[in-house]
């Protein structure tokens, strides 16, 4: 450590001389004696704009031409900047129930209002490494009332009094302060866009698992229908056999599926009682009944839907930008611990009085000036160690930040992938569910009028049946799609 100090103490000026005088005094002894220190500090002011480092650079990607193939653009719009993600959300979920469930959850979901802490956590953070590029100013007032006796005989009053006023400064020669500045400034940017992203994905569950509900509501009523038609089923194989028309085997079998049937009422029953709490849970309230609309029957598609360009999707999608920001406070990581392999200068400057009496505290003015430069002699390279690291941290970092797109990309296409498919999947249940109960009205009027028997009618109601949930699922299925397309381009967030 260089030391570099000045001061002078005088015990003889009068109290109405003031700071000024004393301030005025030191300074033309400075200007006398010192006049290479105030060189030597003006210079190191002067030089204070570097800031050693390199400055980060985005990676560059070798991005996909565009966000779908050859195959799937048939079905997508021509690659253009506009996209389903520029949309608002609300235009996405028309529904004013999912909707207010949405807004219930950005407002009081807690995940959401702990990164809204974290947000101003961070900021704060950020103004204390931008208030540190400044020079500190504070007071010091020390009163301290000491007696001593040595050998016995010898009482005296050793008191001490102290009024000054302190600043300090440290220099940024090398751009350490800056480096540190940048490097909150990243992870205050960083929280920002985590609250994005957990407002995306927030967004996204609550529409999910709102029309998973609505699912699982059209299911029990497609159940419960049924469980009513295995009942007449029941009834009517009852009275064949009764009336020795029929064996006992069919009228087993009937009482074997209605029973069958009846079992999935409780089931589904506790997965809408458990899908309600996981929407509560979601909009920070405890478990109750969540209102909801019925399943339509069918969900349009667009016919050609826009997704974007392949560059846009690293803007808009705010996990992407997070992870960019990640590796930004990284590289600004490294630019600290490369400054700190160079000397740092701090100033101090204290001016004030100080006086053995307290009323002679004004006739004693006090000042001083010194300069440090810090910079360990000897540490068992552990600066050099911190380097090293900083270095393997933003290597990690930018991996990182490569997985994030990759991620990014591969939600994409499969969103794309499941899009195409969805209207395809969806025709064909429809046309199943169609042809099944074409077919079951047949065999029920033939059985009634005796041309088949019970298992014939049996096999055209399960096929009915699970044509009919098959059918509920594909409708799900086509909403599901929709939020996860919206997600995956980034959408939901401004």
């Amino acid at each position: 450590m260089i030391h570099i100090l000045y001061a002078t103490k005088t015990m003889s000026l009068n109290a109405s001389s003031g700071f000024s005088s004393v301030w005025r005094s030191g300074m033309q002894r400075m200007k006398s004696g010192n006049r290479g220190i105030v060189l030597l500090l003006v210079s190191m002011f002067l030089f204070s704009g570097c800031q050693l480092g390199k400055h980060y650079t985005r990676p560059q990607l070798d991005l996909p031409a565009t966000l779908q193939d050859s195959v799937q653009a048939d079905s997508l719009a021509m690659a253009d900047s506009t996209s389903i993600a520029d949309y608002a959300w609300e235009q996405l979920y028309p529904d004013t129930l999912l909707q207010g469930l949405i807004r219930k959850t950005l407002a009081y979901n807690k995940d959401m209002l702990m990164a809204a802490a974290r947000v101003k956590e961070l900021a704060a953070m950020k103004r204390i490494d931008f208030a540190n590029m400044f020079p500190q100013i504070g007071a010091k007032v020390y009163l301290e009332r000491e007696r001593e006796n040595y050998g016995g005989n010898h009482k005296s009053n050793s008191d001490q009094f102290d009024l000054k006023g302190v600043a300090s400064w440290e220099l940024d020669l090398w751009g350490n302060l800056r480096w540190a500045r940048d490097k909150s400034l990243a992870d205050f940017m960083g929280s920002i866009e985590n609250q994005r992203a957990l407002q995306m994905s927030l967004i996204a569950q609550v529409a999910q698992a709102y029309f998973e509900l609505v699912s699982l509501d059209n299911e029990l009523a497609i159940v419960k229908q049924t469980v009513e038609a295995r009942r007449e089923s029941l009834h009517l194989v009852r009275l064949r056999y009764e009336g020795g028309l029929i064996s006992e085997i069919p009228f087993r079998q009937a009482q074997v599926e209605l029973s069958k049937t009846v079992t999935l009422v409780p089931d589904l029953e506790r997965k809408i009682t458990l899908k309600e709490n996981e929407l509560a849970f979601l909009t920070g309230e405890y478990p109750h009944a969540i209102t909801r609309a019925q399943q339509s029957t069918d969900v349009p598609l667009p016919e050609n839907l826009p997704v974007g360009l392949p560059s846009a999707l690293l803007e808009r999608r705010p996990d992407v930008r997070q992870a960019e920001q990640e590796l930004i406070a990284a590289n600004a990581s490294v630019g600290v611990a490369f400054t700190n392999l160079f000397p740092r200068i701090a100033l101090t400057a204290a001016a004030g009085s100080e006086s053995g009496e307290l009323s002679d505290i004004l006739k004693s003015p006090y000042h001083l000036l010194t300069a440090n430069i810090l910079q360990p002699i000897f540490a068992m390279g552990k600066n050099r160690a911190m380097l090293k690291a900083k270095k393997a941290a933003y290597e990690r970092a930018t991996y990182a930040y490569e997985k994030a797109v990759l991620n990014a990309f591969k939600d994409a296409y499969n969103a794309i992938a499941e899009f195409n498919k969805i209207k395809e999947i969806y025709d064909t249940r429809l046309r199943l569910e169609q042809s099944a109960k074409t077919t079951l009205d047949l065999a029920q009027l033939q059985y009634v009028n005796g041309a088949i028997g019970y298992m014939d009618l049996l096999d055209a109601q399960r096929t009915y049946f699970d044509a009919q949930l098959s059918l509920s699922y594909a409708v799900r299925d086509k909403q599901i799609t929709m939020v996860n397309l919206y997600k995956a381009l980034g959408g939901g967030w401004k």
